[in-house]
């Protein structure tokens, strides 16, 4: 019997295949797109994931303004943030914030997603979200996926 091809092979920095990889968010609601991003960037779509190690891709998420909420939810759904000073909570809905800054809803799902700890601040920076089809990354030749193609 050949004991080597028992032996669970872990990826680290060195072997891990890092691809560029162009989402378009048009039509799209905010949740499942998030849940899909953010599977693209820890590289749990990929065979040698391994939990502690970046191993996801590079995701470019265009046309993030015309994204989708169902429901009531662009009046009932607020994001909290705290000033740090007593009786500093301060609250938007996601109309509001979707209004000042449309990708700060993108990314604000998509990290909502991600480990909170060191590992999922340093895959927060492997997102870039834009309003529009124009992004800075085409010297990296992004590939461009189809989101109902991840399972």
């Amino acid at each position: 019997m050949n004991t080597l091809s028992y032996k669970t092979v872990s990826a680290n920095k060195a072997t891990v295949n890092k691809e560029w990889v162009v989402v378009d968010a048009e039509g799209e609601v905010l949740g499942r797109l998030a849940s899909k991003v953010a599977k693209l960037i820890r590289g749990k779509h990929k065979p040698n994931f391994t939990p502690h190690v970046d191993c996801g891709d590079n995701v470019i998420v265009i046309n993030a303004e015309k994204i989708k909420l169902t429901g009531n939810k662009w009046n009932d759904k607020t994001y909290i943030r705290h000033t740090g000073y007593p009786g500093g909570q301060r609250m938007l809905t996601a109309g509001e914030l979707f209004g000042k800054n449309p990708t700060r809803v993108v990314e604000k799902a998509v990290k909502g997603m991600l480990p909170k700890n060191r590992l999922g601040s340093a895959l927060f920076r492997n997102l870039f979200v834009y309003e529009g089809t124009d992004h800075k990354q085409e010297a990296q030749k992004p590939k461009t996926i189809k989101l109902n193609d991840i399972k």
